[in-house]
């Protein structure tokens, strides 16, 4: 198992190099020039040289690029544009609201989809079965910021139970934070639910046709044992699978949620970002959502093993 984490830590080095060439070379022929926006329609042709030859533009792309991929393998993504502070510094303020929103997106998307799933595996072919789907199925296709906008206007407006928008930290207010996350958890969630809970019920009808089930009835077991502890915990691997690509998603950064609430998360900062041409932090970005991506990949994998001892990793 260590050698395979080990393998897998390794491969996310050539990743890495293949998307900070891509990304940089992206970012350089977006339309927009990020020195006219940052002086203004107003500035004069010298007053926008001096700034292109402060910030290294008036080079050549290819150099500009070894320049920076030098700095990056030193760990120095560079300075935003527009935040003046380091682009580590501006991703890292901006992870906690993220991780905390997708985690509690991620949990309403799991008790809602897994026991629906598992409810619709049981009742295949009934109305609760039927029932199940077609909550999978809203789910799925309404749109997540209109949901946000409902719940912001029944929840916000007409009950003024929970804020309708803005994020204040762990630091500041402790498990008060989470007034400022049931909202745009539960839009997140309620979008999880629906492919969770279609995963699950295909998974568990595979599950429950199986030979060993049968058997487990057959020896006395009850219902409920045999779902708990032969369907459900057999079926999990693609179910998993799911919740790791949609955790990867979210903590990459949930934008529409944290643009309609505005929460000062990650995916706010990059919309603002591209808004603004901010290179480097775009740059930066998009790394940090790579590596995101591939370390909860590596931690699904792992987790197999959990699930099915019959899954070795050497």
């Amino acid at each position: 198992m260590l050698n395979y984490i080990v393998r897998r830590v390794l491969l996310l080095i050539p990743v890495l190099c293949i998307i900070a060439v891509v990304t940089f070379f992206i970012t350089h022929v977006l339309p927009g020039d990020p020195v006219r926006l940052m002086l203004g329609d107003f500035a004069t042709k010298d007053q926008i040289q001096e700034l292109e030859r402060k910030l290294g533009y008036d080079r050549p792309v290819y150099v500009q690029f070894l320049f920076w991929l030098k700095n990056v393998l030193q760990g120095d993504f560079g300075d935003s544009l527009f935040l003046r502070m380091p682009v580590t510094k501006a991703i890292l303020s901006r992870v906690e609201p993220t991780f905390l929103l997708a985690i509690t997106g991620i949990t309403v998307g799991t008790l809602i989809g897994i026991p629906l799933g598992v409810l619709a595996a049981i009742r295949h072919k009934t109305w609760i079965d039927q029932f199940a789907i077609a909550s999978s199925l809203i789910g799925i296709t309404i749109p997540n910021f209109f949901l946000a906008l409902m719940l912001i206007l029944v929840f916000g407006v007409q009950l003024r139970l929970l804020p309708v928008a803005g994020y204040r930290p762990v630091s500041e207010v402790g498990i008060g934070v989470l007034r400022y996350l049931i909202l745009p958890g539960m839009s997140i969630g309620f979008m999880q639910s629906g492919s969770i809970a279609r995963m699950t019920r295909s998974a568990m009808l595979d599950v429950l046709r199986q030979d060993y089930v049968r058997t487990a009835r057959a020896k006395g077991l009850t219902e409920k044992l045999v779902i708990a502890r032969h369907a459900l915990k057999n079926s999990l691997i693609p179910v998993v699978t799911v919740l790791g690509f949609n955790l990867a998603m979210l903590l990459g950064g949930t934008w529409i949620a944290e643009t309609v609430f505005t929460i000062p998360g990650t995916g706010a900062l990059a919309i603002t970002s591209i808004m603004r041409r901010d290179f480097p932090v775009i740059q930066g970005s998009m790394i940090f959502v790579t590596v995101v991506y591939m370390l909860v990949n590596l931690i699904v994998d792992i987790s197999y093993a959990y699930l099915n001892p019959r899954i070795k990793y050497h």
